[in-house]
């Protein structure tokens, strides 16, 4: 019998939203599944256009709103719903906090079985414009119009067609349209996979002033023409333009030669960070400062004090730590930015109440807890990984010389939770408070931090 070449219709059914998932998804029942659909809010009625459809669950997306929630917004964005470097944009801005704080509840209770006894204030701020660290895509696709620049579409590989970003800060946004045109003139423009951008202060006699910086992925060398090309849009844009041709170590300067470093700063405590464009560094620098300061009150450091600070990175917390007077030492894996860390406590005059040291925290969280003492107070800023093995290894402490108090800063709400359960289950803390740190707004990312005490 022939196959019959009429294309099915597509399988739409109408649903109430109950509540957003951990992807910022709407989540609604039907016939015994759980239907997640991209698009919807919580109280609306959508018809839902079903994707894919499993055993227990399906997915959709929406079709058509029948009864539109209060808390729906236009998305600024005109990208929005292709390019997957957002979500939420169609949520208002309060709204996205407290979903993201349900979603640190319940990822304490359903995964660690905890509690916070106190919630945290959510620490927000701009919504527009914030973005200072990004990793953009290059792709040459004749079929579009030439070079693309921008984020991953969403669930795909492929580059969003774009020509603006209402996340990155306006000047960077403007760049796009241009940066397509100048890469797609390269000799290389199809050995050009990606852009790092990088946003800081002027660490050199303006200081202060913002520094741009976009460091292009080559696969292969550039021509004369090439470099000269990049200078003279360096030079008309006042960016800085660094080359990278493996990994990240291997980052140079290309024009201009004169270019002045970049930094961040934490004014509160009086520090400024000099940053590498490849270093890792949070991406919305005014979040950061508020991040810090929330995790200086519930460390509160005191003089005569010793404190830990594992994956301590460039010295984030570090350096803080020491500006309030306790002695603190910072744990990273990586060689190259525990010198890094050095220098900037040098560079902060703060290198006799900052030590550092090489550890690699996810294998041997033992190790790297005992072998240089006891502390009074620990901060953990862990990858999305968590840090398992870390704190399986605190509880092992000698009893007595515990630390009193733990400052727990996540990208991952799952594996905080994870931890917290070793914490509070097994190595006898509690968990005095929690909240959300909103770093990535219009995302479903969850950034937070918590306090365990014993």
């Amino acid at each position: 019998m022939a196959r019959s070449n009429v294309a099915k219709p597509p399988l739409l059914y109408e649903v109430e939203i109950e509540s957003l998932d951990f992807d910022g998804r709407g989540v609604a029942h039907r016939d015994g599944k759980v239907v997640f659909v991209e698009g919807a809010l919580p109280g609306e009625r959508v018809t839902a256009r079903i994707l894919r459809s499993k055993k227990n669950y399906e997915l959709a997306e929406v079709e058509t709103i029948h009864r539109q929630s209060s808390r729906r917004e236009v998305p600024r964005c005109p990208h929005f719903g292709v390019c997957g470097g957002c979500s939420m944009q169609h949520l208002d801005a309060r709204s996205q906090v407290a979903a993201k704080q349900r979603v640190l509840e319940d990822n304490l209770w359903h995964i660690g079985r905890v509690k916070p006894e106190t919630m945290l204030p959510a620490i927000h701020g701009p919504s527009w414009g914030y973005r200072y660290k990004a990793r953009l895509g290059v792709r040459l696709v004749e079929k579009k119009g030439g070079m693309l620049v921008g984020f991953h579409e969403r669930k795909s590989s492929f580059i969003a067609d774009m020509d603006s970003c209402e996340i990155l800060p306006a000047r960077i946004s403007a760049l796009l349209r241009p940066l397509r045109a100048l890469l797609g003139s390269l000799s290389i423009r199809d050995r050009m996979p990606q852009i790092e951008l990088a946003v800081g202060q002027n660490a050199g006699e303006n200081a202060g002033q913002e520094v741009d910086v976009l460091v292009l992925r080559n696969l292969e060398a550039l021509t004369p023409a090439d470099e000269a090309a990049l200078a003279r849009f360096a030079d008309e844009r006042r960016i800085q333009f660094w080359l990278q041709p493996k990994g990240p170590d291997t980052a140079y300067l290309l024009h201009p030669l004169d270019a002045p470093p970049l930094a961040y700063a934490l004014p509160e405590f009086d520090i400024v960070m000099p940053f590498l464009p490849t270093d890792f560094t949070q991406v919305n620098p005014q979040i950061n400062s508020l991040l810090v300061r929330r995790a200086m009150q519930l460390l509160q450091p005191a003089p005569g004090e010793r404190i830990a600070d594992y994956f301590c990175g460039l010295g984030n917390f570090t350096l803080p730590i020491a500006r309030l007077g306790a002695q603190v030492m910072g744990f990273e894996s990586n060689a190259r930015l525990v010198e890094r860390a050095r220098a900037n406590a040098s560079h902060n005059g703060l290198a006799q109440g900052a030590e550092f040291a090489v550890a690699n925290l996810f294998e041997t969280g033992a190790p790297a807890a005992k072998a240089f003492g006891s502390f009074d107070k620990v901060l953990i800023d862990p990858p999305r990984e968590g840090a398992l093995e870390l704190v399986k290894a605190l509880g092992e402490s000698p009893e007595g010389s515990h630390p009193r108090a733990i400052v727990y800063v996540s990208c991952n709400p799952s594996t905080l939770a994870r931890d917290a359960a070793v914490l509070c289950a097994v190595n006898g803390y509690r968990l005095s408070a929690a909240g959300v740190v909103n770093m990535f707004p219009h995302t479903s990312h969850v950034e937070s931090i918590a306090l365990f005490q014993r």
